[in-house]
């Protein structure tokens, strides 16, 4: 077993390492898991244009291993390999990467999430080629063109009300004839004189062949098939929190992802922190799991700072919060 650490923080993505860079400049050294694959959602984005100081724009890899080197720049440690087994039910806690222990008085926990696909064969292919699960991130790139949002729910009508800002024309195709989506959502989409909707009908497979250029239907009664031309298809059918190895012993909701108090990343565990998208289930942006990246850390500091003989420069001081940019 190694010696007991300060912070250890699970998961490499916008929140991971945001906290890693705070907690390494308030002299935590903290040890960053940061999994086989590092990086997160934006390992598999192009072209990203809505993170502030990125005027023109930043490859997804390139920007998650600038985040990366300005922790270790400050100190952050990093395993790339993924956790096995986790143990919050005493101080220290403790944290496995197989059989290798790692104690820590506090842990952060940053696995983010993952966008359910529709499980083609050639999905990966089509990612940053006209294949999307963010329409905020992605659809300032499909100025005048027709798209497909796949879903039923009110994230595909939302997904798709927006992307009418850009697209000529949106069509929403649906497994069924009756759609998950709240009644106001899906008014919404019908008002709208942009959006088309295919219903009774699955995405049987994805066309083109070095971007998206179309789709081939199945009508899911008849089994008959058809295509339908798009430049893009932004997928909305849900995600899937990275919470395996937690919610035994950490809250959740319904749908997997961690519970924090108000106002904090505080989970139900003392010393438990949770920030990004394994918490969020609203937002999903690089920004915003950033940010929260920088409040759990803060968060784990402060948590820290009351334990005795923690090590850290306290920033419990309003002024010295100011300082922080």
């Amino acid at each position: 077993m190694s010696d007991t650490r300060e912070l250890i923080i699970i998961g490499g993505g916008p929140a991971g390492y945001t906290a890693a860079l705070y907690a390494a400049r308030a002299n935590l050294q903290p040890l960053v898991i940061e999994g086989f694959n590092w990086g997160g959602q934006l390992m598999v984005t192009s072209d990203v244009e809505n993170y502030p100081g990125y005027a023109d724009g930043v490859m997804g890899p390139e920007m998650m291993a600038e985040f990366r080197r300005q922790a270790e720049r400050f100190g952050a440690e990093f395993i790339t390999d993924d956790v096995t087994r986790v143990d919050f039910s005493e101080q220290p806690h403790r944290v496995w990467v197989e059989n290798d222990e790692y104690p820590a008085r506090a842990v952060i926990i940053a696995t983010g999430a993952n966008a359910r696909w529709l499980g083609l064969p050639r999905e990966q292919h089509y990612q940053g080629r006209g294949l999307s699960a963010c329409a905020t991130c992605d659809g300032a790139f499909f100025k005048e063109k027709e798209l497909v949002v796949v879903g039923g729910g009110d994230s595909a009508m939302e997904e798709a009300n927006f992307l009418t800002r850009y697209a000529t024309k949106v069509t929403v195709v649906h497994r069924r004839d009756e759609f998950r989506a709240s009644q106001i959502m899906l008014d919404r989409a019908r008002a709208n004189p942009k959006i088309d909707f295919v219903t009774n009908a699955v995405v049987e497979d994805i066309l083109g062949e070095t971007k998206v250029e179309g789709v081939r239907l199945r009508d899911t009664r008849t089994d008959e098939t058809s295509e339908l031309h798009t430049d893009g298809v932004f997928v909305a059918i849900g995600h899937d929190p990275n919470t395996a190895l937690f919610v035994d012993q950490l809250d959740h909701d319904a749908a997997g992802y961690l519970v924090t108090r108000p106002h904090s990343t505080e989970t139900n565990i003392p010393g438990v922190f949770a920030a990004g998208d394994v918490q969020d289930h609203v937002y999903r942006q690089a920004v915003t799991a950033a940010g929260s990246g920088c409040m759990a850390a803060l968060d784990a500091e402060r948590f820290l700072a009351a334990l005795e003989g923690h090590a850290g420069t306290a920033l419990t001081a309003p002024r010295a919060e100011a300082a922080e940019v």
